[in-house]
């Protein structure tokens, strides 16, 4: 059996920023990464690669080159947990244990929830920002729409980045108003939530900005069925459960998500599925020697890699004080941040905590739309990601 002081599960924005930490902190650590990919994706950036503005090979790095030195990287996948034994099972066969554990996988994006989506995404007026094999469609079936119906849609419980729906149905509307089309097409933004955004100071905003572009919002829309045959968008309605077609000519959907299965289905998960951890000391509430973060957490905000950059140095330090014996002392308030694009030109920079208070990190109101905090998210972010954040740096 192999084993190892550390074991990191996943090896996307989390698990490499936190093993990145470890190092920095400790370089005799012996630590292991278990990553099946070979590409790894900076997800943020698909957002605008949906609205044509960076090419899809723009937004991924190869993994062996993000892995920090010192550390093992195991290239496969996580089947079960065993944390009673301190060890997990692969794929591959192989039973790895290990000292502490920290559960890092993402979420899982379920495809085949919607009927009908997985067969049809990326064909047909059919597109999606949520893979890299179908974000391209994304700005092949925005910037080919002339006139008629281009819906968006957000599904019910968790996704990436909550405002991220948003985002595209922007960038689309603003792409169709500069290339002259806009008088020609119906933009309809559908959600399965009761409102645009959690925080009030932002939803205000928002709800400005669906009105002055004269997209549409229906609300309690739950995405069940796309019918790419007839180009009909199949919803139940969140209350009434009544049955609701939309037609469309061009539809993005944000296809619903989890936890992923190996970890819902484990000892380790609570309510939801998601690893059950202490949402401040982001410690495991019944294996002491467990923490995780990121999107697999049960860590109740926004699913955003801003939020994984301040949850990383609480866990490398309440981690290391348990390795001491000594209590944890870090605390995650709930930081997280999306950065809504309204436009080709403007953006919203929506930083909060738990308590749903804004903790905005510039001395000016984030709430108006701006040109600068534009040009921080398509270049100053990406740049402080590579070569910062998964460099255990910021």
């Amino acid at each position: 059996m192999d084993h190892h002081q550390i074991v990191i599960v996943g090896g996307g924005t989390a698990g490499i920023t936190v093993a990145a930490r470890l190092k920095n902190a400790d370089p005799s650590l012996d630590i292991a990464i278990i990553e099946p990919s070979e590409k790894h994706y900076y997800q943020p950036l698909w957002t605008l690669v949906g609205g044509g503005m960076f090419k899809p090979v723009e937004s991924g790095r190869d993994e062996a080159d993000l892995i920090p030195y010192g550390v093992k990287w195991i290239q496969d996948r996580v089947d079960s947990f065993s944390p009673g034994a301190n060890s997990l099972f692969t794929r591959g066969g192989e039973t790895i244990g290990y000292d502490y554990l920290i559960v890092a996988p993402g979420i899982q994006v379920n495809w085949d929830q919607v009927k009908g989506l997985k067969e049809s995404v990326g064909k047909d007026g059919v597109c999606s920002n949520y893979s890299i094999d179908t974000v391209a469609s994304t700005w092949k079936f925005i910037s080919e729409l002339k006139e008629g119906v281009a819906l968006f849609t957000q599904p019910a419980g968790a996704v990436k980045c909550g405002g991220a729906p948003q985002k595209i149905c922007y960038l689309a509307e603003d792409h169709f108003r500069r290339s002259g089309v806009r008088k020609n097409i119906e933009v309809i933004f559908t959600l399965a939530g009761p409102r645009l955004f959690a925080v009030d100071k932002y939803r205000e905003v928002l709800e400005k900005v669906a009105s002055r572009k004269g997209v549409e919002t229906r609300f309690r829309h739950n995405l069940v069925e796309v019918r790419a045959a007839s180009k009909e968008a199949i919803y139940r309605h969140m209350d009434t459960n009544d049955e609701i077609v939309i037609k469309y000519d061009m539809i993005h959907v944000t296809p619903p998500m989890s936890a992923p299965d190996f970890v819902s289905q484990s000892e380790l998960a609570g309510e939801g599925g998601w690893v059950e951890v202490d949402k401040h000391s982001l410690q495991h509430t019944r294996f002491a020697n467990v923490f995780s973060l990121g999107d697999a957490s049960s860590l109740p905000t926004s699913k955003t890699g801003a939020a994984i950059r301040k949850q990383a140095p609480v866990v490398v330090e309440n981690l290391l004080a348990t390795m001491k014996q000594e209590p944890c002392q870090a605390s995650y308030d709930g930081y997280t941040s999306c950065p809504v694009v309204t436009g080709y030109d403007s953006l919203v920079l929506a930083e909060f905590d738990y308590s749903g208070q804004p903790a905005e990190t510039f001395p000016f109101d984030q709430s108006r739309e701006r040109f600068s905090m534009f040009l921080l998210k398509k270049f100053g972010l990406p740049a402080l990601y590579w070569h910062g954040m998964l460099r255990g740096r910021v």
